[in-house]
């Protein structure tokens, strides 16, 4: 993704979508400092682009700032609230409230987004883990058994490594909510 998207920079270094692709591509191998300076181009040039309003929450999210990322998700959501990147997106707000800390709110995003998306495999790990957070152990043991039901390689991937974009503090804090989910490493 990165190399395709990097190659449309080059092509056309004024195309929005090109460098919002880019800053995805940067955000998932880690580099959160290197996708803000390619996103925050793309919300300078397009700023009712869907795409990199979407990307510009997701890095927030994930580097420190999930209020402000949760802002960027909302508007990415407005404006594309049939795209191809709306489960993402959706998770993206359950994430955003779990970092919060606002755990009743997590809870329900994550339901939202398994309504909307039942297949999509990453919401049932975020409502376990703030089901958990929340003290709502039982309904917490049951999200967490369909969190690893639904996708047992995924759950084991996001959950047992800490995935490139994730920092360690929001990581430590996930498995805090999945073990009070009774999760056991």
């Amino acid at each position: 993704m990165e190399a395709l998207a990097r190659r449309a920079v080059a092509l056309d270094s004024g195309d929005a979508e090109a460098r919002s692709w880019l800053g995805s591509a940067l955000q998932l191998s880690g580099d959160s400092v290197g996708a803000m300076a390619e996103i925050e181009r793309a919300v300078a040039m397009s700023p009712n682009l869907a795409s990199a309003q979407g990307a510009l929450g997701r890095t927030l999210i994930y580097s420190g700032h999930p209020k402000e990322g949760l802002a960027a998700v909302q508007r990415y959501l407005r404006l594309d609230p049939y795209g191809p990147m709306v489960a993402t997106n959706l998770l993206q707000v359950a994430v955003g409230h779990y970092f919060c800390r606002e755990y009743d709110i997590a809870i329900e995003a994550a339901l939202r987004a398994i309504r909307s998306y039942p297949g999509y495999p990453n919401p049932y790990r975020w409502l376990a883990a703030a089901l958990g957070q929340a003290g709502q152990i039982e309904e917490a043991r049951t999200a967490l058994e369909k969190a690893i039901a639904v996708a047992p390689a995924s759950f084991d991937m996001f959950v047992r490594g800490r995935v490139p974009w994730m920092r360690p503090e929001d990581h430590a804090h996930m498995l805090e909510g999945l073990r009070k989910a009774g999760w056991a490493e």
